[in-house]
């Protein structure tokens, strides 16, 4: 994932163009004035426990294919309408493969929307893992990839039971096959600037939304917001793109308590879902994801791409606040 690649030369370059003005610190003012559901931080744990114990979610699994038809079925318990997106892209290495985005609409005739995303897939090598042995074996990705599905199930489950204004309409999208990059010891030998070998989902949704001529507002992308003691950073696409709306969602989390986790600092420039939602659909999109500068790994968690990311590093706190600055988010539109 992300998906991960910090590209230096892209980096330069959006720097030019894309200057975003330095974070300043936020006073603290009333976030909502307007009746918010609890988000349940037990319930999201246990959507994301569901999506590990199928195994991991590779496309072209049988664990991919069930795990698909449990979203589906958990997504037409809350939602309007649900629809599958299905389609045929290719991989780094050519290979022809079958995807599904899922799409769950809630007031979808509103014509003001919100998109709210994360990938459901899973990483087919652990090619950051210690052990080279690993390299080759699928990941679980329960912080990459199924916690951001967690969070957005329970958000689901709240905007069910507790409807949205009538007017505006959000949109919740799993985007699939965003984590089948190369190996990060293939990455040159796959190199392909005129290609972008990950999220691929997200590039197909954004190129062929589920509604013809669609268009939201703003999106906000989730991406490894499960793990304990997370640091959200503003990362640095995401306030080149909409920098009004990384201000106000941070706001928000810091009016919630959040500031330690929320800080008001840039992240590095990752790409992820949100870049073709930026530059192809059109849609200012952030991205709430996990950037920790001191790791080790690629300026991400520890346990990112290696056999380490499971149920176990998963952080029913950490889901809280990530569910909680959603709701508060969507309910004050």
């Amino acid at each position: 994932m992300k998906k991960g690649l910090i590209i230096v030369l892209l980096l330069m370059v959006f720097a030019c163009d894309h200057q975003p003005n330095k974070p300043q610190p936020t006073d603290p003012k009333p976030t909502t004035t307007v009746n918010v559901p609890a988000f349940n931080a037990d319930s999201a744990y246990a959507f994301v426990k569901a999506q590990t114990d199928f195994g991991p979610r590779v496309p072209g699994t049988e664990a991919h294919a069930l795990c698909a038809q449990w979203l589906i079925d958990k997504l037409v318990e809350y939602a309007d309408t649900v629809m599958v997106q299905e389609f045929r892209t290719r991989l780094y290495n050519n290979k022809g493969i079958d995807g599904q985005n899922i799409i769950a609409s809630f007031n979808p005739k509103a014509a003001k929307r919100i998109v709210l995303c994360a990938h459901w897939d899973s990483r087919p090598f652990a090619d950051h893992d210690p052990d080279e042995a690993n390299w080759n074996h699928p990941i679980d990705g329960a912080n990459d990839g199924a916690s951001g599905v967690g969070v957005l199930l329970e958000n689901a489950r709240c905007f069910h039971h507790q409807p949205l204004n009538e007017k505006l309409g959000v949109d919740i999208v799993l985007f699939d096959l965003e984590d089948y990059g190369p190996r990060q010891d293939q990455t040159e030998q796959y190199y392909d600037d005129r290609r972008n070998h990950w999220a691929l989902g997200a590039q197909h949704w954004s190129a062929q939304p589920h509604v013809p001529g669609y268009h939201a507002n703003y999106g906000i992308l989730l991406d490894m917001v499960g793990n304990k003691q997370p640091n959200f950073m503003k990362e640095y696409y995401s306030q080149g793109y909409a920098a009004w709306l990384s201000n106000k969602v941070w706001r928000i989390a810091q009016d919630l308590g959040y500031r330690d986790a929320f800080v008001n600092e840039f992240g590095d420039a990752i790409s992820d879902d949100h870049l073709p939602m930026n530059e192809i659909a059109g849609i200012p999109t952030i991205d709430i994801i996990d950037l920790r500068p001191e790791s080790s790994n690629q300026s991400f968690p520890e346990t990112w791409h290696t056999l380490q990311d499971n149920i176990e590093h998963i952080d029913r706190k950490s889901l809280e606040m990530v569910g909680n600055v959603l709701n508060y988010t969507v309910y004050n539109e």
